[in-house]
């Protein structure tokens, strides 16, 4: 890589268009454009949860899905190109149900609340509910590649769950939803 990016301001978007990975040049506002945006997007709200103190198993955890996700809009910026794993999908799995495995049963729904990091953890699930969506989208016009639909699913699974675990690390409880018929 060397110092490819040491050069920040190219003034080659100017007209509207980016370069992909593959040195095609797309629209900014093309599909593939606005799902590389919201995984990237996906990648900072995830750093607003790391920035928060989370226990050891979720930081390692979400940093490795940072890592991922960088390699995810790798693959997205080389049409064709794969990058993700199997194993990267399996991952997602085993935490998700170490994590689910140690949470009570939901007997209700629950409101995106609690503690800062509970917080930001639903809020990076529906960021990457976004961009599950987006990349839905993209794959109707162009080809994408199955693992990566797959990640997302599990990832947005695993974002869920990590809200309900960061609630408990701090000492809290799950903000439960007070239907009103039940009141």
């Amino acid at each position: 890589m060397g110092h490819r990016l040491s050069k920040i301001t190219t003034r080659t978007g100017d007209a509207g268009e980016t370069g992909l990975g593959d040195g095609a040049r797309v629209a900014k506002d093309s599909a593939r454009i606005a799902a590389l945006g919201d995984i990237d997007e996906l990648n900072s709200a995830i750093g607003v949860v790391l920035a928060e103190e989370v226990p050891t198993d979720v930081k390692s955890v979400l940093e490795a899905v940072q890592q991922d996700l960088l390699d995810l809009g790798g693959e997205l910026s080389i049409p064709g190109h794969a990058l993700l794993t199997e194993k990267q999908v399996k991952d997602l799995e085993t935490a998700l149900e170490r994590w689910n495995g140690a949470l009570p049963p939901l007997k209700e729904f629950i409101l995106p609340g609690g503690s800062r990091a509970a917080a930001a953890g639903h809020l990076a699930r529906t960021v990457c509910r976004r961009a599950e969506r987006t990349l839905v989208a993209l794959g109707r016009r162009e080809p994408v590649g199955d693992l990566a639909r797959r990640y997302l699913n599990r990832l947005s699974d695993l974002l869920f769950v990590a809200g309900r675990t960061l609630n408990r690390a701090a000492g809290g409880e799950d903000v439960q939803w007070k239907h009103k018929r039940k009141s």
